[in-house]
């Protein structure tokens, strides 16, 4: 796997992991070694010059003064090549032991330039650095070393940030269900968005993963907001007459149906061919498709799963090939507290191979390619091939585009763009009236009926939910009253008023901003009739929760549409009277939990969940019998007839 191993090392505590890490991977895989030092003699030549002034004035004749010139020239030279070998004899003798070749290298100049062009002379497959050296401090993210060499090399990268003991970093990662300190016997998590940078860090990782005896997962991220966001900040600057040139209506709508269909099922389709990379290299893959802002979510998940290692493209799908580092590389790089490895080796699946050497495109075809924009034709090229041939064709005509697009684009979408010939779109109606039915495991929205399979995920029909519009109405007096706003492209959404106080927790400025399109979005593709307390949550539960006291805010509202936040309530309906559910902070006789599930499930039932423990807190008691179920019950009710009579009375005013 790696012939070659180069460690720059400094004595400090990334630099002895490093050795570590290194002299284990080439022990595995027969691995030749290189350490190195640099030391900048010069730099103290030079030091020394622009302080001879303060000299005393016997030493400052031109005989004396030339002989401590050469006595410094002599002493730093020396001192810094003594100080290089005893750096560099701590991984000699860790190699001795190990019986490992290793070629040690001294190098005088300004650290991170020498050692750039060292690796970029040698032929090491493989660079293990640490983040930081001996000038780091208790905020330091990433050395000034450290970045400048990944920016200027194009070698794959492992940079060192866990500097606990190696033997906790190594130990197996067991089957997932136990929870890891950050970085210490976790697994190794690979991003993936397409690139071949990514393929080939899917490859390395797998390697890795059967040596050190470490799970390997794979995760991609797409974001379907973006262009919610970009369209919002740009409505606020356009005149009137570019405003209608601009035609912001029609774009959301084509870039709703595109992308959020489109998108997660391209980025899907990255993780399916993984997963089959994986299974010809015997390998079980998990498979992870996440939605949002790339770094963020990846961060997320990251101090969430606390893997040992993440392995990503050191540029990314959309950038050019002479670029340094992508940007969601670079924002990882920094922030993340595992080790990170960098993939500078390309690596293209043999179906997107067997695809670009056997296909052929019309003219047609091409034209009707080349309209898609520049940044997103190489995606849309990769998924007409990866349906062409699995069905065995060899010509990419403009029918074999129509059909592929088809699978992941509606036919409303594929007119507007051009793609589908107008006698054979087939228009759906007035979507705002149909139903909506919502994948647990990834958050897919489906519309009209309800899916056997989710085509993003591929999860089977009893993992969709529908959404029950009607409780979300009745939620709504519920929350306060109702505010309708009105978004950039004149569509009106409803507020309630404790949606909007939610949202005020999230801070203000471009995050709030943000935060809020992504809820506007994520409610016009469900097609929600009301924005409630819930719904904000939902989307930017991870923000509040970074930004305020869990305790000093309650306990936050469990969402129906993401598996890891389903209430209890469903499992435990039909327990015995005499059972004792434990619930959070409570405890719940099974005749009260039973009494709960009849409330329509979703945000009603989890609002009246948290009506029935605010009585609880009320009477000072921490076991919720049928009684205070009953009591907290009627409260809602109570409210709810009161708000429902007070906007009524609004209304005949």
């Amino acid at each position: 796997m790696f012939k070659r191993i180069y460690v720059p090392v400094d004595n400090s505590e990334h630099s002895m992991t490093s050795i570590e890490l290194a002299v284990d991977l080439a022990k595995r895989f027969g691995s030749e070694l290189v350490g190195c030092h640099a030391y900048a003699a010069r730099m103290h030549d030079i030091r020394f010059k622009q302080m001879e002034f303060t000299l005393p004035s016997e030493y400052q004749v031109e005989e004396e003064l030339e002989k401590q010139r050469n006595i410094h020239d002599t002493l730093i030279t020396m001192g810094l090549e003594l100080i290089s070998d005893s750096y560099l004899d701590v991984m000699k003798k860790q190699c001795e032991v190990e019986n490992l070749p290793l070629e040690q290298r001294m190098m005088d100049g300004k650290n991170y330039k020498v050692i750039v062009e060292d690796i970029n002379n040698s032929e090491c497959d493989l660079v293990i650095m640490g983040a930081l050296g001996l000038g780091a401090v208790r905020d330091s993210m990433i050395g000034s070393v450290c970045e400048r060499v990944v920016r200027r090399t194009k070698t794959d990268t492992l940079v060192i940030k866990n500097t606990s003991p190696l033997e906790e970093q190594l130990r197996a990662n067991g089957n997932g269900s136990v929870k890891h300190e950050l970085g210490n016997g976790g697994n190794i998590v690979v991003c993936v968005d397409g690139s071949p940078e990514s393929f080939a860090g899917l490859r390395t990782a797998m390697s890795m993963g059967k040596s050190l005896n470490k799970e390997v997962e794979a995760i991609a991220v797409y974001d379907p907001y973006l262009h919610y966001t970009m369209f919002n900040s740009i409505a606020n600057v356009l005149t009137e007459k570019a405003s209608k040139v601009f035609k912001f209506k029609e774009q959301e709508q084509l870039h709703e149906e595109v992308i959020d269909t489109g998108l997660a099922k391209i980025y899907q389709s990255h993780l399916e061919v993984s997963r089959k990379i994986a299974e010809d290299e015997d390998v079980d893959l998990k498979i992870t498709l996440l939605d949002g802002k790339a770094f963020e979510k990846i961060i997320q998940y990251v101090k969430r799963e606390r893997p040992w290692l993440l392995v990503m493209g050191r540029i990314g799908v959309h950038s050019d090939e002479d670029m340094d580092v992508g940007s969601n590389t670079e924002n990882l790089l920094r922030l993340v507290p595992c080790n990170v490895f960098l993939s500078s080796k390309r690596y293209t699946p043999a179906i997107d191979v067997s695809a670009e050497e056997s296909m052929t495109w019309t003219e047609e075809a091409t034209r009707i390619l080349n309209t898609a924009p520049e940044g997103v034709r190489g995606i849309a090229r990769t998924t007409i091939h990866r349906w062409a041939m699995e069905r065995g064709h060899s010509v990419i005509s403009r029918k074999v585009i129509e059909k592929s697009m088809a699978t992941i684009l509606p036919p409303r979408a594929m007119k507007a763009m051009g793609i589908i010939a107008e006698e054979v779109a087939i228009e759906k109606g007035n979507l705002l009236e149909s139903e909506t039915y919502v994948c647990r495991e990834c958050g897919y929205a489906a519309r009209d009926v309800k899916p056997v399979v989710c085509p993003v995920c591929s999860a089977k029909a009893d993992q969709f939910q529908k959404l029950d519009k009607d409780a979300i109405e009745n939620l709504a007096p519920l929350e306060g009253g109702i505010e309708e706003e009105e978004t950039f492209d004149n569509v009106k959404l409803k507020w309630t008023s404790e949606a909007k106080q939610a949202l005020q927790n999230v801070p203000s400025g471009y995050q709030r901003r943000r935060t809020k399109a992504q809820i506007e979005k994520n409610a016009r593709v469900k097609k929600l009739p009301t924005i409630t307390r819930g719904l904000v949550y939902e989307v930017a539960g991870d923000i509040i929760e970074e930004t305020q006291n869990l305790e000093a805010r309650g306990r936050l509202p469990s969402t129906p549409l993401r598996a890891e936040k389903k209430t209890k309530i469903a499992e435990n309906a039909n327990a015995p009277e005499t059972e004792i559910i434990q619930d959070g902070e409570f405890s719940w006789k099974a005749s009260a939990f039973a009494r709960l599930n009849r409330v329509p499930e979703g945000f009603m039932r989890d609002k009246t969940k948290e009506r029935i423990e605010n009585c609880a807190r009320r009477k000072g008691v921490d076991l919720i019998t049928l009684e205070i179920a009953e009591e907290g019950i009627a409260d809602s009710r109570k409210i709810m007839e009161e708000t429902i009579s007070r906007n009524a009375k609004d209304d005949n005013d």
